[in-house]
């Protein structure tokens, strides 16, 4: 885990239909570390190449949390494709997560 930086896997610059995602924690809390493993576990399942995941630790860069009004956390925003979307929490509930993305079981590639 990096909570300072960004976390990229899987990104494919050639392909239309890369997700981003920006998932905002809070340090190693047990529920952020929950939130950062299913988030990884649901877009390599899911999405296989085609995502960029950016981890932000709200400690160690507020800023960028400021910017995007953070209420809760952790939070995962998904910045592309829009429209964009926010869940809430530690994305435990992977239907819940894949339906608010955009995909369902049907649709995962």
């Amino acid at each position: 885990m990096k909570k300072n930086g960004k976390a990229t896997a899987g990104k494919n610059s050639s392909d239309n239909d890369v997700y981003v995602f920006r998932l905002f924690v809070t340090g190693a809390s047990p529920n952020s570390l929950r939130a950062i493993a299913n988030t990884k576990n649901i877009c390599e399942e899911h999405l296989k190449e085609n995502y960029d995941l950016e981890i932000i630790d709200v400690y160690q860069q507020p800023v960028i949390a400021k910017k995007e009004n953070i209420i809760a956390l952790p939070l995962l925003i998904k910045k592309f494709p829009l429209p964009e979307k926010r869940l809430i929490g530690d994305m435990s509930d992977i239907e819940r997560v894949l339906k608010n993305i955009g995909l369902s079981n049907s649709d995962h590639k």
